[in-house]
């Protein structure tokens, strides 16, 4: 079985990573002159990171190069980002479109079983042009008479069935001016940077990405009552 070392592209993939490393590095001084998390330079951030409109059309645009649902989601309280997801296993209407999009809950959906369903979580920066791309396992059930959801993330994209739409996803991201980058390369505590408060809220070190992007963990899971979500 082969691996890093044995691969011819080794020499290039690493070319690849240490430009990335790079460009992340730049973006952080641009936007942590205090390298505190939490407190980005809010002049640099206005200027350079991609709006609400830009996000929405760019979903919308997703939505036919990659033959399928997606989804627009307003980041949360703390993030640094908004989302968009794409279903990649599943049927519309989709639990997410429900959630987030405003969709009413089909009348066919199964009482008796769970509906489970793959997508690609898309975060764009709401502060420099950059993207970063996960996995995203979603459930729905029904428990005594109330529809739940569950969404449970990964620090990455794995599974087989998800890899080529990822690609593809990967390759459009340049012609919207976006920059990919790759979570498990920014799943790291940045060296010289003070994460403030981070540790107190969720028991571990701020990475690279929640000084970016989102600020929980990239890889955890959340339950609730499906339409407590729905807009």
């Amino acid at each position: 079985m082969g691996g890093c070392t044995n691969c011819s592209g080794k020499s290039a993939c690493e070319d690849h990573k240490g430009e990335m490393l790079d460009t992340v590095a730049q973006w952080m001084d641009k936007l942590y002159p205090t390298r505190i998390w939490g407190q980005p330079n809010d002049a640099v951030a206005i200027d350079a990171g991609v709006g609400q409109e830009d996000v929405m059309a760019l979903a919308e645009e997703l939505s036919t190069e990659l033959k399928g649902a997606t989804i627009f989601r307003e980041g949360g309280e703390g993030d640094a980002c908004d989302y968009v997801y794409v279903l990649c296993q599943g049927r519309e209407t989709c639990g997410l479109q429900v959630r987030y999009g405003g969709a009413e809950l089909p009348l066919e959906w199964d009482t008796e079983h769970a509906l489970c369903e793959f997508y690609l979580r898309v975060s764009i920066s709401t502060m420099a042009p950059l993207a970063v791309v996960q996995q995203v396992a979603v459930t729905v059930t029904r428990e005594e008479g109330e529809w739940m959801i569950s969404e449970e993330l990964a620090s990455g994209v794995y599974d087989a069935p998800l890899l080529k739409r990822f690609q593809r996803l990967v390759a459009l991201l340049p012609a919207y001016g976006l920059t990919h980058l790759d979570l498990g390369e920014i799943s790291a505590p940045p060296r010289g940077y003070d994460d403030g408060q981070y540790q107190a809220l969720f028991g571990r070190p701020a990475h690279r990405v929640n000084y970016l992007f989102f600020r929980e963990p990239s890889a955890m899971s959340s339950t609730g009552p499906l339409l407590a979500f729905a807009t």
